[in-house]
């Protein structure tokens, strides 16, 4: 099993890559070649920072979002959004103005605006990860990190958090799962959770 883990520098990638690791994936390669993505049995897009600045960062790395969309959503291969890189499979993003995503999944991005005022910006720490309905096979009751001040609304929630009232933890359709919290940084939640990813057969 061949694991592409996108590099297109915006993503904390060694922290990512050790977890993967830590996790069982012995043939992970970080990558910014479209070819290695297209022949790869995983694929995980991480993502730190602004939303629009990440997305451009993406298209900036010449037939990249070509080969993620030829082998995600042509051929169902199991995909991981972290972080910016699950925000990033929105259709717009609305931080810093109006920015453009994937639109692998719909919906926008926007500014977390808590309910209480005691509930600050950004959501930073361990916070419960709840599943919604029918859930998501990956997708487990238990506490991970997050460290955002954006968040997604719109289709395909498959989990929340509570910050004041709900916000998205985690989003999926067919082969593609998207997390706002960081498993690289959840201790043995985050490494489960990489492990359950390693092994998906959707």
């Amino acid at each position: 099993m061949t694991l592409a883990l996108i590099d297109y520098q915006a993503g904390n990638l060694h922290s990512v890559e050790n977890a993967l690791r830590a996790a069982g994936c012995a043939d992970l390669t970080v990558t910014a070649d479209p070819e290695v993505v297209r022949h790869a049995d995983r694929i995980v897009l991480p993502g730190v920072g602004a939303f629009g600045a990440c997305a451009a960062s993406l298209r900036a790395v010449p037939g990249m979002v070509a080969a993620l969309e030829e082998r995600v959503l042509g051929q169902g291969t199991p995909f991981l959004g972290i972080c910016v890189g699950m925000q990033l499979l929105a259709a717009t993003g609305e931080e810093l103005g109006t920015h453009r995503g994937l639109g692998w999944i719909d919906g926008r991005v926007r500014r977390i605006d808590p309910a209480g005022s005691e509930a600050k910006v950004p959501h930073m720490g361990w916070n419960d990860v709840v599943p919604h309905g029918a859930g998501h096979p990956l997708i487990v009751p238990g506490e991970a990190y997050f460290l955002h001040s954006y968040a997604f609304e719109g289709t395909g929630v498959v989990a929340t958090t509570d910050h004041a009232g709900p916000v998205t933890a985690a989003i999926a359709r067919d082969t593609v799962l998207g997390v706002q919290f960081h498993p690289e940084k959840s201790q043995r939640y985050g490494l489960a959770l990489l492990e359950r990813f390693l092994s998906w057969r959707p």
